[in-house]
C-alpha cells in the first residue's frame, strides 16, 4: 500500500543527512577521476548516456539513496500515476501524459473511454490533416499550398513546442523532412503577434491555436490578432486555423476551425509535448514519422524510469542525487547548460516544466512542509554561456550544481577545421574541460585567478540530436521532476501560483481597482 509521507519523515533522509560528504577536488583529480568516470555512468533510451561521476557522490551515498527510493515507494508511486490513480490531488485528476507515447501498464478506462485509444486517435486524426496538407489535399481558399504554420498558445502550449521544433529544425533540414516552416506567438504584448505576422505570407500560412480551457486570456487576444490580420488580407480566417483544445471547452466544436483535436484535464500544459499539442505543429512541421520517431524515444526512458534499481533508472537517480543536493548539500538552484544550439529554447522549457511542478511549499495534502522543495533551474547553450553567467558558476559564493547536455556529432554535417581540430571537437573539448574545471578547479597565488572546485556536475552525452533522442531526453526530465515531486511530497501537477496574477489583471482591465494596484494601473496608463 502506497502512503504518502514529508521527506523529513523518512528514515532514508535522516541517514543520508549524516553521510560524509565527497571531496570532489580529490574524486575527481588525476586516475581517481578516471576511474569515476567510467564507473558512474548508465545507459539511456536513445542512444544517450547519464554520467554523474562529476557529482558529489559515492557508494555510501548512492547507497542511502537507494534505501531512501524504497522508503520514498518511487517505483510504486509511479505505477499508480500511469495505471490512472488519482495523483493530481489539488484537482483530483489523473496524470496520464506517459499515455500519449505508450502503454506502460493497465489499461486506464474513464467513464467508458479508454485513454491509450483516445490519445491514440487524436494522434491518428493530426497525422491525417498534416499528410492532407502536404500533399495539397487541404489548401488555402487560392488552392495553394500551405507554406508555414504558426502556433498560437502561451506556457506548456508554447514553451515544450517551441523548444522541440527549434531543436530538429537543422536535423530536419538535413535529412529533407522539412515541411513547413514553423512560428510561435505567445505573448500578449502585441509585438510578439506583429512582429511573427510581418514575417511570414498569411495566405499561406495554417494556424493552430492551443487552449485547453478555450478561454486563455493572451492566446484569445493573439488569436483576435491573427484573425485581424487575415481578414485584412481578404482571407477566411475558418479555412486557416485549427483549434488544440479539450472537448468540453467552446471551440472544440466551433465552426471558426478546419479542425479540432482534442486534449483533456489529465495532460497538465507543461507535460502536454507529446501529445496533439505538440504532435499537430510537428507533424505538419516534419511530417508525422518524424513525430512517432520522437515519441519512440520517450517512450522507451519512460519504459527505463520503471526499473526498480535506481542505477539503473537514469531519471531516479539524477532526481535522487538532485534531492541530495538540495536538501542535504544546501544547493538552491540547478543550472541546465546544453553543449547543442539546437537545444536553445531546451533550458526555457525545463524552467517551466521545474518549476511550476515543484515550486510548491505545503505538501499534497495542503500542510506547510519544513524543508526546501524545488530548486530555481536556468540555464544558456554553451559555448555562449561560458562568456556570461560561468563566472558566477567557477568563482561566486553559491555552488550550484551542472546539468551539461552533450553530443559527438552536429546535426548539419557541415563543419571546417581550424588550428587542427573541428568547430564540434572544439565544442566537446569545452564541456569536457569544464565539467573537470568545476570539479577541481585551479591553486593559485593570486586570489582572483584561484578556482576553489568542488562544484559538481552531470553530462547527458549522445552520438547526435535525433528525433529519438530528443524523446529520450524530455522524458527524462519530465519523469525526474516526478520523481523529485514524490521524494518532496508535493503535487507537481497542478499550478495555483500562476492564478492570482490572471485574477487581478482581471480587475485592472475591468477598472475595479484600488489601493496599490490602482496606482499602478495609472502609472502603465490602463
Amino acid at each position: 500500500m502506497i502512503s504518502w509521507k514529508n521527506l523529513d519523515t523518512l528514515d532514508a533522509y535522516q541517514e543520508l543527512a549524516k553521510v560524509t560528504s565527497v571531496n570532489l577536488v580529490e574524486a575527481m583529480t588525476g586516475e581517481n577521476g578516471a576511474e569515476r568516470v567510467k564507473k558512474y555512468s548508465v545507459s539511456m533510451a536513445g542512444g544517450l548516456t547519464y554520467n554523474y561521476a562529476a557529482k558529489q557522490i559515492d557508494d555510501e551515498v548512492l547507497a542511502v539513496l537507494a534505501k531512501l527510493a524504497d522508503e520514498a515507494q518511487l517505483t510504486e508511486k509511479f505505477e499508480a500515476l500511469y495505471n490512472g490513480e488519482v495523483i493530481n490531488t489539488g484537482e483530483k485528476r489523473r496524470v496520464l501524459h506517459h499515455l500519449t507515447r505508450g502503454q506502460l501498464g493497465e489499461a486506464v478506462v474513464v467513464e467508458g473511454v479508454d485513454k491509450r485509444t483516445f490519445y491514440a486517435e487524436q494522434q491518428r486524426k493530426y497525422t491525417e490533416l498534416a499528410n492532407k496538407v502536404h500533399a495539397g489535399e487541404i489548401v488555402n481558399a487560392t488552392g495553394e499550398k500551405f507554406t508555414t504554420v504558426v502556433q498560437i498558445g502561451i506556457g506548456g502550449s508554447d514553451l515544450g513546442p517551441r523548444a522541440m521544433y527549434l531543436a530538429l529544425e537543422n536535423w530536419a533540414k538535413k535529412n529533407n523532412t522539412l515541411k513547413m516552416e514553423a512560428k510561435f506567438i505567445s505573448n500578449v504584448d502585441p509585438d510578439d503577434a506583429a512582429a511573427v505576422l510581418d514575417s511570414i505570407d498569411v495566405a499561406h500560412s495554417i494556424f493552430v491555436l492551443v487552449s485547453k480551457s478555450g478561454t486563455t486570456l493572451e492566446t484569445l487576444t493573439n488569436e483576435s490578432f491573427v484573425k485581424d490580420a487575415l481578414a485584412k488580407a481578404g482571407l477566411d480566417a475558418s479555412k486557416h486555423m485549427v483549434a488544440v483544445t479539450s472537448e468540453t471547452s467552446p471551440l472544440a466544436k466551433s465552426d471558426d476551425y478546419l479542425a479540432a483535436f482534442f486534449m483533456d484535464d489529465y495532460i497538465g500544459g507543461r507535460y502536454s509535448s507529446t501529445s496533439a499539442v505538440g504532435g499537430v505543429i510537428l507533424s505538419l512541421a516534419f511530417g508525422p514519422e518524424v513525430f512517432e520517431e520522437f515519441l519512440a524515444g520517450a517512450a522507451a526512458e519512460d519504459v527505463l524510469s520503471k526499473n526498480k534499481n535506481m542505477l539503473e533508472n537514469p531519471a531516479m537517480l539524477d532526481a535522487l542525487i538532485g534531492v541530495y543536493e538540495r536538501n542535504v548539500l544546501g544547493y538552491p538552484s540547478t543550472a541546465v547548460l546544453p553543449y547543442s544550439q539546437a537545444l536553445g529554447r531546451f533550458p526555457a522549457h525545463l524552467q517551466q516544466l521545474d518549476m511550476e511542478s515543484n515550486g510548491k511549499s505545503v505538501n499534497r495534502f495542503g500542510e506547510t512542509v519544513d524543508y526546501p522543495t524545488g530548486p530555481v533551474i536556468f540555464g544558456e547553450p554553451g559555448t555562449n554561456g561560458q562568456h556570461s553567467f560561468y563566472q558566477l558558476l567557477h568563482q561566486g559564493t553559491n555552488i550550484v550544481p551542472l546539468q551539461f547536455v552533450g553530443f559527438k556529432n552536429n546535426q548539419m554535417g557541415v563543419d571546417v577545421v581550424i588550428q587542427d581540430s573541428t568547430s564540434q571537437q572544439k565544442l566537446c573539448a569545452n564541456v569536457a574541460a569544464q565539467i573537470v574545471a568545476f570539479a577541481c578547479g585551479k591553486e593559485d597565488e593570486n586570489p582572483n585567478k584561484r578556482f576553489e572546485g568542488g562544484r559538481p556536475s552531470s553530462i547527458i552525452i549522445g552520438d547526435q540530436l535525433t528525433p529519438a533522442s530528443l524523446g529520450a531526453l524530455l522524458s527524462h526530465f519530465e519523469n525526474k521532476v516526478m520523481f523529485q515531486g514524490f521524494v518532496w511530497n508535493v503535487n507537481s501537477f497542478d499550478q495555483e501560483g500562476v492564478q492570482l496574477g490572471k485574477v487581478l489583471a482581471k480587475r485592472v482591465l475591468a477598472h475595479e481597482t484600488d489601493g496599490a494596484l490602482k496606482m499602478y494601473s495609472e502609472l502603465l496608463d490602463i
